[in-house]
């Protein structure tokens, strides 16, 4: 399973809000053995965030969209979600409802604009908040409020599923720059195999996929051929 994740903010571009959620479905979403292919921040502007979801939505999988729900005038990732499947904000009687019954809610107690979702979409209860996500499609909509957000995701996660990636490991002492000879041999050796270097007080190479006897495999050759 392909995946690309938006996150929705003006505060995440001008580095006023770290990109943690980015980070955690990341994580998660590898857990699971689905293939994060996109992790892409867009402002808090509707044509910005219909542009890059329909671009998404018709090359992968799935798309994870966080952050810019509510009523405020900058949270506007449901009209730009509305207007990426060419549909109408409406303002959702499950929504309401389910505020009602679990939230204590009533319309009166609410911002305008609350309960509104994308018409026909498929609504997430907001267990630890107060704006409710949804699914339009293959599209998930959650909040930016990372509490909320790994809340409502546990909700989906069952519906993300992949083929699970062994991953291995080597550390080397050996400046990257040395190593190049070595990392083109062992990618020619296990052509099956992914493998990265990571520079840092020693140079970290991970060898990662679905196959983990050709994963070990490729780690112990290199293992043999570097400096520990």
């Amino acid at each position: 399973m392909r995946v690309a994740v938006v996150t929705v903010g003006d505060e995440l571009l001008a580095g006023d809000t770290v990109n943690t959620n980015a980070a955690w479905l990341g994580q998660q979403l590898a857990q699971r053995g689905v293939t994060v292919e996109r992790a892409t921040v867009v402002p808090d502007r509707t044509a910005d965030i219909a542009r890059v979801v329909n671009e998404y939505h018709a090359d992968y999988d799935a798309v994870v969209v966080t952050g810019g729900l509510g009523p405020t005038h900058d949270d506007v990732t449901i009209e730009g979600v509305a207007a990426a499947f060419g549909q109408e904000v409406v303002e959702s009687e499950e929504a309401l409802t389910w505020l009602a019954e679990h939230g204590g809610y009533t319309r009166d107690d609410l911002t305008d604009g609350t309960g509104e979702v994308p018409e026909g979409a498929r609504v997430l209860p907001n267990h630890e908040g107060v704006a409710p996500g949804c699914v339009v499609e293959r599209c998930y909509v959650l909040p930016g409020v990372p509490a909320e957000m790994k809340r409502m995701f546990e909700e989906v996660a069952e519906e993300f599923s992949g083929d699970p990636e062994h991953v291995v490991a080597v550390e080397t002492s050996e400046p990257e720059s040395a190593l190049l000879d070595r990392l083109a041999g062992v990618r020619e050796q296990f052509p099956t195999v992914g493998v990265g270097s990571y520079p840092g007080e020693n140079v970290t190479i991970r060898f990662k996929g679905t196959d983990e006897t050709a994963v070990e495999e490729a780690a112990a050759w290199l293992r043999e051929r570097v400096d520990q």
